[in-house]
């Protein structure tokens, strides 16, 4: 009897001092998957070269390809979401990671240097337009681009991910991003000022709902006065022509009223940042100006003084 209790014992405190598998996975240093929302979907450039994609993978910190979803954003597809030219080269490469419902849009070039246009602000302006909610998303590229093809994209990792987003919206939203880098290319506006220009037309636009173009005029040229904006005649149409276009869209704009609030926060935080950082340079240059002037007079008056 004692023999065949200890036979049963044995394997009863093996199973008891032994970790299973599963039990002892220490998950420290692995990725964990939200199976909810799905692993980071990431969308490469079609005109990578192989180095290149090893090298966007890395900035987007991708070390298992199975912890993603893949796929590659064609020319085709520039033409499709965007309208842009279908024989593009397509170096910008977006990675794109669901987050829960109410947390909005977080953007990050991870290769700024390269994004030589696009802001991280025009990008969330775009996408709110757009229809993207709730997404972390991450933008790079090996090459300097301007960053347009980005948005493209990230609308394909959308499809992908069996979220339909509104062609028209997207339309919109490309000519959006396209107004905003042209005002700081050819009109030599701060990238901040102009988003911040067009977040606050879309905040107002949310708080007085414009039934028509007249009222959607006013708002423009109000927030163009209030910001000490000055453009062209064909800027301003072209400003009130999409804000027109918008309010035919019946975007809810309710529902993004927070992250129109929050980029308009960091907006203005950013925009002091640079006049404390002018303020500080300009004292720095008034210091070296003083110093040399001084120093010119010690020199220029022992001049006088021999010649004298």
């Amino acid at each position: 009897m004692k023999r065949i209790t200890k036979m049963l014992l044995v394997p009863l405190l093996c199973l008891l001092v032994l970790p299973t598998g599963i039990a002892s996975a220490d998950t420290g240093n692995q990725e964990v998957i939200n199976e909810l929302l799905g692993v980071p979907i990431v969308v490469y450039g079609e005109t990578l070269s192989n180095e290149q994609k090893e090298e966007v993978k890395s900035a987007f910190g991708v070390e298992d390809a199975s912890q993603v979803e893949e796929y590659t954003v064609t020319a085709k597809d520039l033409a499709r979401y965007i309208g842009g030219n279908p024989n593009s080269r397509m170096f910008s490469s977006a990675k794109i990671t669901m987050t829960e419902e109410g947390t909005g849009i977080v953007i990050k070039r991870v290769t700024p240097g390269n994004i030589t246009q696009v802001t991280d602000e025009m990008y969330i302006n775009a996408m709110i337009t757009a229809g993207v909610e709730n997404a972390e998303v991450e933008v790079a590229s090996p090459v300097a681009v301007t960053g347009h093809s980005a948005l493209a994209g990230i609308y394909k990792a959308y499809e992908a991910s069996g979220v339909e987003l509104d062609a028209d919206r997207m339309d919109v939203a490309s000519d959006e991003l396209d107004l905003m880098t042209d005002l700081v290319s050819e009109q030599g506006i701060e990238e901040q000022k102009v988003t911040e220009l067009l977040t606050q037309i879309k905040q107002q636009i949310a708080e007085q709902n414009p039934v028509t173009r007249e009222e959607v005029e006013q708002i423009v040229q109000e927030q163009l006065s209030t910001l000490g904006i000055q453009l062209t005649e064909e800027e301003q149409q072209r400003l009130i022509d999409l804000f027109d276009r918008i309010r035919g869209l019946n975007i809810n704009f309710d529902n993004v009223r927070t992250q129109l609030e929050d980029l308009s926060t960091a907006l203005q935080d950013t925009l002091q940042n640079v006049v404390e950082n002018e303020g500080f340079w300009n004292s720095v240059k008034e210091f070296f100006t003083n110093l040399m002037n001084a120093i010119s007079s010690i020199f220029g008056g022992s001049e006088n003084e021999s010649t004298n």
